[in-house]
């Protein structure tokens, strides 16, 4: 009786190490069960082997013994060589994503930003354990990507204390934590998710002001020409954003990262532009869109074009036609110029994507530069282009003919163009340093000859939005943020009818195991 009980003991022994083996690789945030487990069938199968020593030395002395010793090392044999292709699968490892919209491959941006941590960050899931696989699939991809990731899954029902102590107010909760400092986001989105690592790593925010008081687009406007989608875009990258009425200032805010002037419908003064001279001299960072003259809604802005000229930039009095057919991709007319070439530029490194601009005027590098500032193109056109100098002719009656003796440009057209230099006016140097020991800053200046392309309406078109963050991220020295951004998820599901649905249950639960099973039956019929 006691024999039996102890060979039942070494096989409960080793289905408790089965089974932590099990769990340990189906339910790693079970730790404490598979650890409980292991230990209990290793201590089972120990007692059998002590109870049963006897015998087990007998069978290894024996004839069988002989031949089983050469089963078991042919068995170590082959273990051995499964382990080393284990070892160099995992050295050498490959993946690939064969769903059609990539939903498993991470964007450019979030391999970006893992790839540059410096140090460690720990990511905790609270949630319920069985909400805790709609998290596991996009951050493995993230601990894929680099090994500064740590992730851990807590039970936030079975452990309220740490919830508490992370202050996590809802189940579904993801916590970043990095260098001291902490990111709490409720989405399991790569785009909401990436965010909330951008908040986490760069700590400190940045300071971005849209320039008002000479009909410019604000931040807030939520009409179709307003920029209110791509404000949140800049605070979801950890930008402040805000509103700066230059007339009301001695002087552009010290605190200011970037000046954002969007459309500006009338010149700036010469106080104002003063300002923004002073401005750039002391490194400061501007981006400039600048619609065409008589764009509607549009004036002259001669002060400005003036200000850019000094930089070795050249804003055309013009508009940007496109005839060859690529607006027809988004459903555009020959007004509105599609591009998909762009210079070599950080803004525009591995940037692929179409960009639209609607009603734009051509912005092109001062051939030599300009008093050693030498510009460079970003976007241009395709060789159907033009620019079209009558422009008031094409506002009032829409007709387009391509005249090159009247001054007409033929394409490509430079649609945008970035220029940077060292700051004329360095800062005061920082306490306890010499002066040739302070940082001499960096001014940056971007150009757009389109305000539009950035608005509610026309953000949406393929790389409109990562062209216009790229270049705030750029202006803004975070240049780790430069790439192309996650896309929202499709939605793929197949909606069925319910007669759709009958056929397939009848298909794959009626005739199809049916099928198999006569034919079962039928071998068995005949075989007897």
């Amino acid at each position: 009786m006691l024999k039996r009980i102890l060979g039942l003991v070494g096989w409960l022994g080793v289905a408790l190490v089965f089974a932590a083996v099990a769990i340990r690789f189906l339910r790693p945030e079970w730790q404490q069960w598979y650890s409980g487990l292991a230990i209990a069938g290793l201590v089972c199968t120990l007692l059998y082997i002590l109870s049963q020593w006897r015998e087990i030395a007998r069978a290894f002395s024996g004839r069988e013994a002989r031949f089983g010793t050469l089963a078991v090392a042919s068995a170590v044999v082959v273990l051995a060589i499964l382990i080393a292709i284990n070892y160099l699968a995992s050295r050498h490892n490959r993946r690939w994503d064969l769903t059609a919209a990539k939903q498993f491959t991470l964007s450019d941006q979030t391999r970006t930003i893992l790839q540059s941590l410096e140090r460690p960050v720990d990511i905790k899931v609270f949630a319920q354990p069985d909400d805790f696989e709609r998290f596991r699939d996009r951050l493995d991809e993230y601990q894929h990507a680099t090994r500064q990731a740590a992730i851990e899954y807590v039970d936030a029902v079975k452990f309220p204390s740490r919830a508490a102590q992370y202050q996590v107010q809802s189940l579904g909760t993801v916590v970043f934590e990095y260098d001291g400092r902490t990111e709490r986001v409720t989405s399991d989105s790569e785009q909401e998710l990436t965010n909330g690592l951008i908040k986490v790593v760069q700590g400190a925010e940045h300071k971005v002001y849209f320039v008002q008081g000479h009909g410019e687009k604000g931040p807030e406007g939520a009409e179709r020409d307003g920029y209110s989608t791509i404000t949140g875009s800049l605070r979801d990258e950890n930008y402040t954003v805000e509103p700066l009425v230059l007339a009301q200032q001695k002087e552009v805010p010290a605190d200011a990262s970037v000046l954002v002037i969007a459309g500006p419908r009338t010149d700036f003064f010469e106080p104002e532009i003063d300002m923004l001279k002073q401005y750039l001299a002391r490194g400061g960072k501007v981006l400039f869109l600048l619609d065409p003259p008589d764009k509607p809604g549009a004036g002259d802005l001669t002060r400005l074009t003036a200000l850019l000229n000094d930089w070795g930039i050249e804003v055309g009095n013009n508009i940007v036609v496109d005839v060859s057919g690529m607006g027809q991709l988004l459903g555009t007319g020959p007004e509105v110029p599609v591009a998909a070439k762009y210079q070599p530029h950080p803004i525009t490194e591995r940037f692929n994507l179409l960009t639209a601009f609607r009603l734009a005027r051509s912005v092109t590098p001062a051939e030599g530069g300009t008093s050693g500032r030498f510009a460079q193109t970003l976007v241009e056109t395709s060789p159907g282009s033009w620019a079209e100098t009558d422009v008031k002719t094409l506002m009032t009656s829409g007709e387009v003919s391509r005249d090159l003796a009247a001054g007409d440009k033929q394409g490509p057209i430079s649609l945008a163009a970035a220029v940077s230099a060292p700051a004329a006016e360095p800062p005061p140097p920082a306490e306890g340093k010499a002066p040739e020991d302070a940082p001499k800053p960096e001014t940056r200046i971007v150009v757009f000859g389109d305000s539009d392309f950035a608005s509610n309406a026309w953000l949406g078109i393929q790389g409109n939005r990562d062209l216009f963050m790229n270049s705030v991220n750029w202006l803004a020295q975070q240049e780790n943020l430069i790439s192309i951004r996650p896309r929202d998820p499709e939605d793929r599901r197949i909606t069925l009818t319910s007669d759709q649905q009958r056929r397939i249950f009848w298909l794959t639960v009626l005739i199809i195991p049916g099928l198999i099973l006569f034919a079962g039956i039928q071998t068995w019929w005949r075989r007897r």
